[in-house]
């Protein structure tokens, strides 16, 4: 008998079948960080630049966090991708 089929499920495998394509938590966690990593810099470009033209910075940095998250999750939850998306200058 398999020991994979027999392992406990935990809410993450049976959302995203995370064995099933060949990875583990650990890989995605550390994969998920770098990608935050990466793409922090949004959050601290996009309202600078567009500060400059007269937007206030903490509106523009707090929709640029949102219009980052919410495709994000889109993506990874509905459409179980793993794509992060956000505004490109």
């Amino acid at each position: 008998m398999d020991s994979d089929k027999s392992a406990p499920t935990s809410i993450l495998e049976k959302l995203f079948a995370i064995r099933a394509r060949g990875s583990t938590l650990r890989r995605e966690c550390i994969a998920g960080a770098a990608t935050f990593m990466t793409m922090a810099y949004i959050i601290f470009v996009n309202p600078s630049i567009l500060s400059h033209a007269g937007m206030p910075f903490g509106a523009v940095t707090a929709a640029t966090c949102i219009g980052a998250a919410l495709p994000t999750l889109l993506m990874g939850l509905w459409g179980n991708y793993p794509l992060a998306l956000a505004s490109g200058m």
